[in-house]
């Protein structure tokens, strides 16, 4: 089993007005009879992954590999996560029907042609991004492929079919096509300070948003004038050529086109990586690790513009100033009108969270575990600004059991505190909308 494999076996967290959901029994879930849902004009079949009890009997809290919901009637469907299987199609498949694995998507799609498999309905809550609070608000889509070797593996068929998909769920959910919403699974933030390092980053450095983007129907084109504040990374993959490393195996990788462009703490090479403290709490300086997702920007990431000087520009990330070179000439990044986040006049400093969970006094007074979130290590500092400003759905989906055998099982809980999306840095994060102010850039 891969380092990867085993880290997904923790996705498992069993988290979650009060709505009940009603639970299918573990045959009705997998049911030959079900129909994929997908577009027309994708091939798709239905292979159900695992929903069934893998200890005791009597032990209704260990199962696998999902949790059922009534989405997005239950809780609303707002992010749509791409990810790398890190094994091949047959494999992946075999590992999301074995409960024990506690782990599974949606959607996998075959590198070879583009056919896509569904494994979890959608209105079920699929074990698949590492963070509770997305996966209860998301829909998971693994892609054959090892992030390492991305370019061997993501196929013209597989970009295309992808985004067939996503186009699809988008329109079905009222899901925007921009990249606080369209993730990575290396744009899901931590729930927790303590969690960050167990993060994933795949799709990788090899995925091509550019190109993804473009298949979307949402391409990169200048919409502000020329010094917008706001901006979107659009590197062109092929001329954008990087040297990384894969630091789990030791091994340098060759040099080859890349969406990621490397982040520097001063506008120069000979400067260290940006490092991130979630990453780098000792403040050691960033790496070209492959899966140190601080020090590099991705194209269609979003960045507001903190300094300028010929060939650099810094922009805000994780707080702070980060460099990456512009040379004159080239279109690493592109103008663009929309919406920042900034502190609320008078605020030093606003707290970022991977979760958006209600306040714990909006929780039944006999519920014994109210979740609430904690902030992570970023903060948004006065005269800094982030993208973002969407509305994040505010609630936490309590499902500890395969049974709804415990009280209040299987209940979303809303909460009224509105917390909005943010672009902190590689990964997204919520601020609460008291704190900050969204205004538009670019006009």
């Amino acid at each position: 089993m891969t380092s990867k494999q085993r880290m997904r076996l923790a996705l498992a967290l069993t988290a979650a007005g009060a709505l009940s959901v009603a639970l299918l029994s573990p045959a009705a879930a997998g049911a030959d009879t079900v129909r994929p849902e997908c577009p027309r004009s994708l091939a798709c079949d239905w292979v159900p992954a695992a929903y069934q009890q893998t200890g005791d009997p009597e032990d209704k809290d260990t199962y696998g590999n999902y949790d059922t919901a009534n989405r997005p009637d239950s809780n609303a469907v707002k992010f749509i996560v791409l990810h790398d299987t890190e094994v091949d199609y047959d494999t992946t498949l075999k590992i999301f029907q074995n409960p024990a694995n506690q782990t599974s998507a949606h959607y996998v799609v075959r590198s070879a042609d583009g056919h896509v498999t569904q494994m979890v309905k959608n209105k079920d809550v699929a074990w698949q991004a590492g963070n509770w609070y997305l996966n209860t608000h998301s829909i998971g889509i693994e892609q054959e492929g090892v992030a390492a070797e991305g370019a061997m593996w993501y196929t013209s068929e597989m970009y295309r079919s992808t985004a067939r998909l996503v186009r699809y769920l988008a329109a079905k959910y009222d899901i925007p096509l921009d990249r606080q919403h369209i993730l990575g699974h290396d744009g899901v933030p931590p729930t927790s300070a303590a969690g960050t390092k167990n993060m994933h980053w795949d799709p990788g450095p090899y995925w091509d948003w550019n190109r993804f983007m473009a298949l979307l129907g949402t391409p990169t084109a200048p919409s502000a004038p020329k010094r917008s504040e706001l901006v979107t990374v659009s590197a062109d993959f092929a001329r954008n050529q990087q040297e990384f490393r894969d630091c789990e195996k030791n091994v340098d990788l060759p040099r080859q086109g890349s969406s990621a462009v490397p982040l520097h703490t001063e506008p120069s090479a000979d400067a260290p990586l940006f490092s991130d403290p979630g990453l780098h709490p000792d403040g050691s300086p960033g790496t070209n690790c492959a899966a140190d997702w601080g020090s590099k920007i991705s194209a269609t990431q979003q960045a507001v513009v903190a300094d300028r000087v010929p060939g650099w520009t810094a922009i805000w990330w994780y707080g702070e100033k980060a460099w990456f070179s512009t040379p004159p000439g080239t279109r690493v990044t592109t103008p663009t009108r929309g919406s920042v986040v900034r502190p609320k006049p008078g605020t030093s400093e606003v707290p970022v969270y991977g979760v958006a969970y209600p306040e714990k006094p909006e929780y039944p007074t006999d519920f014994v575990k109210p979740t609430v979130g904690t902030p992570l290590v970023y903060t948004i500092k006065a005269g800094q600004a982030f993208p973002g400003g969407g509305e994040a759905p505010t609630g936490y989906y309590y499902a500890p059991t395969i049974d709804a055998s415990k009280p209040y099982d299987h209940t979303y809980f809303g909460g009224a505190q509105k917390y909005v999306t943010v672009q902190i840095g590689h990964r997204i994060g919520f601020v609460k909308a008291s704190d900050v102010d969204v205004v538009r850039a670019g006009s």
